[in-house]
């Protein structure tokens, strides 16, 4: 079936006139004549049956239908003209990968090993982006996903990267001149709570044993970075993946109070829509990913 769509040539002239409020600004930009930019847009009105300007003392001004439309379309361009600029800039090979990553993963995890990659695959630019809440695909331009959870998504191709194994950390100032605390001292401190996981601290005293009755009560952080920040700070003790602990052990800035580790009740996988799981360009992504979480 023949596509429902008016001509880049009148989608770029309406663009530009949209731009600039000005048929004769927008003639100049594309090196058109005046005349030319106002046979496209009226053939473009024609096509879709709608008013996309009216005149003013000052020029032309868009209708709400044509306010609206522009947006979309504005954005339509960005994108063909970026995917365009990438097919050149690549001649071919590599290509772009549009990849959301919950934040703390993304910058304690995956940004410190990324100068591999791009020694390995100069030919592919990796753009990301931060998603700590569950999407859509659909309403996106992402081509992948690290996301946490059961790995069970419809519409996926979900690959098991890691499971997500939690610590106890703590400024060594906050339990001073303690170096090391019991589970049940360490349930009288303020226990920093993730609101992306109501539980944690529960299925972590549950594994080792003991019930404090008080451990969902505590200050509320949205992302893990944040409780790693105040209990930096010396606010509480954070529930935290290890993977995102750095040297922040090392170098003394945190002490674990309590040597336990749970395994929490999601792991980390990476994902794809069904209709892009066969990507080139993933496929050498996750490749790579599956050889660094081996090492």
């Amino acid at each position: 079936m023949r596509r429902k769509i008016p001509s880049t040539n009148a989608l770029n002239a309406f663009e530009a006139a949209a731009r600039h409020a000005s048929f004769t600004e927008a003639a100049n930009e594309l090196a058109l004549t005046q005349s030319a930019v106002c046979r496209q847009i009226a053939g473009l009105e024609d096509f879709l049956g709608v008013k996309l300007f009216r005149r003013s003392r000052r020029g032309v001004v868009l209708t709400e239908a044509g306010a609206t439309y522009h947006r979309k379309v504005a954005q339509r361009l960005d994108e063909v003209e970026r995917d365009t600029l990438d097919l050149m800039a690549h001649q071919g090979r590599g290509g772009t990968l549009e990849l959301a990553v919950v934040p703390t993963f993304g910058t304690r995890w995956l940004l410190p090993r990324l100068p591999d990659f791009a020694r390995k695959h100069p030919d592919v630019t990796l753009n990301l982006s931060s998603q700590s809440r569950p999407f859509l695909f659909d309403e996106t331009d992402f081509d992948a996903a690290i996301y946490t959870g059961d790995g069970n998504w419809p519409g996926t191709v979900a690959t098991h990267l890691m499971p997500e194994t939690l610590v106890p950390v703590c400024s060594p100032s906050l339990i001073a001149p303690r170096k090391k605390l019991t589970p049940q001292q360490l349930a009288e401190y303020p226990l920093l709570q993730q609101s992306t996981r109501p539980h944690s601290w529960r299925l972590w005293f549950e594994s080792i044993g003991y019930s404090p009755g008080k451990e969902l009560v505590g200050p509320r952080y949205e992302l893990y970075f944040m409780s790693l920040q105040a209990a930096t700070v010396g606010l509480g003790v954070a529930l935290v993946p290890e993977y995102c602990l750095g040297d922040d052990i090392k170098s003394g800035r945190l002490v674990i109070p309590v040597k336990h580790a749970a395994p929490s009740d999601r792991a980390y996988y990476l994902v794809s829509p069904e209709h892009k799981a066969e990507s080139p360009v993933l496929a050498v992504f996750r490749d790579w990913m599956l050889e660094q979480v081996r090492t």
